[in-house]
């Protein structure tokens, strides 16, 4: 009964000894099927590597040549300068100078930024004048023969075909093929030329055999390198992609005899697995009997008294693998330790708000942070350098602030500072629209209090306050409150349009607030940050001013040094 238990369906000898002949047996079908097809299969396999080859390169090539394509059709939109010399160049013969210069300098300094491409060319064709950069990598021989072959190029383009349409083309030029670009606006046109063998420099430090080869090839599948022959179809392996930006496209060739080389010996290897595994399969069971079914009869023994509630047992130790050990080790200290374990749910908690809070005190506003930015750069528009200054300086002792994460209390000094730097940058975005105060004696300049509170709901006005209709006032006012002992308050209020009665509702309910990204916004955070650092000693108060707009209370204790194990900031001014 005890054997055919072990080998019920359900039992992993039964399954070990079903899934090694599930293995074995197609394993040795497919081999034998494998040995007819193997020719097949590599040639495809070789094919379709070499048409991913063919296609990376070919993207590559095309990125390059669209990047291209892309800077003389902005060209074209935007060059003022080619209406200039669309003109004959005796009508303003000052003009047209200028506008050619200036053509020559945009070339030669816009060609550093395509490696890829040998000449960018302006040709007028009502003066017969062609303008283009000059290589240093060309004697002035070379590049008055590549310009006649240019102007040669243009005038036989043009009576073909009048409309130039929008791709690359190749031009045999003295034995070498090249590729070219045009882009027309009135009789000026403005082009690209490149050899087409530059083209070909990655692709050629690829190792391709000794008779292997990688070029580009014309729309007749002529090669652009004007000495290699494609040769006979059935000793090479062709594989072409053809280009998205012209009528050119790259080929690879592959020679068979390179493909098959090593198949005889791959033969000769899959009947060896063929009979190897026959002889290997009963040697094999009796391993896996000794390595791993004993071992785990073992574990699952133990673990069904351990099921049945008895926490004594354990698994004896006898000489298994080292996974196996470890196995055990592991189990035999997961029983002893399910005798006592308790989660401690509050710990975990504690965990989770102080990762809350350091993500909150690094988190930066990015709606304000662009906005800042944007004033900067129209007051860049207005050239008021000083308020630039001051909106610059305001930013970097803001953001120099928010870097410091390490803080759990910072002085009362150090957090105004901060919160007025914000208010300036917001006084200088909305101008006269906004003011504010703030009034705190020296004496409590020193105290000591969370980071970022008082700019939370400061920020926290700003966002829901203001509004471009009428002007807002916002202060903050800070004075020592003997309500509950030695405290200090602080009211953050406005003379905006208050807090909704659904808003009150809320935070009175303790109910938290989300934003439409699915975040908790800053008043329900701070809440919780009090409650974490000061307990139940510290109180927030949310109302509506009787002469209207929204009040913030904070009453906390007051702390005159910042607490053990705490880091507090330096004032930056």
């Amino acid at each position: 009964m005890h054997i055919l238990k072990g080998f019920s369906k359900k039992s992993i000898r039964f399954k070990l000894i079903v899934g090694v002949l599930l293995l074995i047996v197609p394993l040795q079908s497919l081999l034998l099927y494998d040995n007819y097809y193997a020719m097949q299969v590599v040639q495809e396999q070789v094919a379709n590597s070499n048409r991913n080859l063919t296609a990376l390169y070919m993207d590559q090539i095309d990125h390059n040549l669209e990047e291209v394509s892309k800077y003389l059709k902005m060209t074209v939109a935007f060059e003022s300068d080619l209406l200039l010399i669309d003109v004959p160049r005796e009508d303003n013969s000052d003009s047209y100078n200028m506008a050619r210069i200036y053509l020559f300098n945009k070339i030669e300094r816009d060609i550093a930024n395509y490696r890829t491409i040998d000449l960018f060319f302006v040709y007028s064709s009502i003066n017969q004048d062609l303008i283009t950069n000059q290589p240093s990598t060309e004697s002035v021989a070379q590049l008055q023969a590549t310009r006649a072959g240019i102007i040669r190029m243009l005038q036989e383009k043009v009576e073909t075909d009048p409309d130039l349409a929008d791709q690359w083309f190749t031009y045999k030029l003295d034995d070498q093929y090249y590729l070219y670009k045009i882009q027309k606006l009135g009789q000026v046109y403005i082009g690209a030329w490149v050899l087409a063998s530059k083209l070909m420099v990655p692709i050629s430090l690829l190792d391709m055999g000794d008779d292997g080869k990688s070029l580009l090839v014309t729309e007749q599948y002529e090669p652009m390198d004007g000495l290699t022959t494609l040769g006979d179809e059935n000793q090479y392996l062709h594989v072409s992609t053809p280009s998205s930006q012209g009528n050119f496209s790259l080929l690879i060739l592959m020679p068979y005899r390179d493909i098959l080389a090593h198949l005889p010996d791959l033969r000769r290897v899959w009947y060896l697995v063929l009979i190897g595994s026959l002889v290997i399969i009963p040697f094999f069971y009796m391993f896996l009997r000794q390595v791993i079914l004993l071992p785990i009869n073992r574990i699952v023994t133990v673990m069904r008294r351990v099921r049945d509630g008895n926490l004594e047992h354990r698994v004896n130790s006898s000489p298994v693998s080292y996974e196996f050990e470890l196995m055990n080790d592991v189990f035999n200290s997961m029983v002893a330790q399910i005798k006592d374990l308790k989660i401690h749910v509050y710990e975990e908690q504690l965990l989770k708000q102080k990762a809350e809070l350091k993500h909150l005190q690094l988190q930066i506003n990015p709606h304000f942070f662009l906005n800042a930015l944007n004033t900067i750069y129209n007051l860049a528009q207005f050239r008021n350098y000083q308020l630039i200054q001051e909106m610059s300086e305001y930013m970097m002792k803001y953001l120099r602030f928010m870097f410091q994460s390490n803080m759990k209390f910072v002085s009362l000094a150090d957090e105004l500072a901060h919160t007025e730097n914000y208010l300036r940058i917001q006084a200088v975005r909305f101008h006269e629209g906004f003011t504010y105060e703030l009034r705190c004696p020296e004496a409590f300049s020193g105290m000591q209090i969370p980071p970022l509170l008082i700019q939370t709901f400061v920020e926290n006005i700003i966002k829901h306050a203001i509004t471009m209709n009428e002007p807002i006032k916002l202060g903050v006012d800070i004075r020592h409150s003997s309500e509950h002992g030695a405290m200090i308050s602080i009211i953050i209020w406005d003379t905006g349009k208050g807090f909704s009665l659904e808003a009150l509702q809320q935070f009175q309910q303790d109910v938290p607030t989300m934003t439409d990204g699915g975040e908790q916004i800053g008043i329900w955070n701070a809440k919780q940050r009090l409650k974490l650092i000061y307990k139940e000693k510290a109180s927030l108060q949310l109302s509506n001013r009787p002469d209207g707009g929204a009040q913030v209370k904070l009453l906390l204790p007051l702390i005159e040094e910042a607490q053990e194990g705490y880091n507090v900031s330096i004032a930056y001014r």
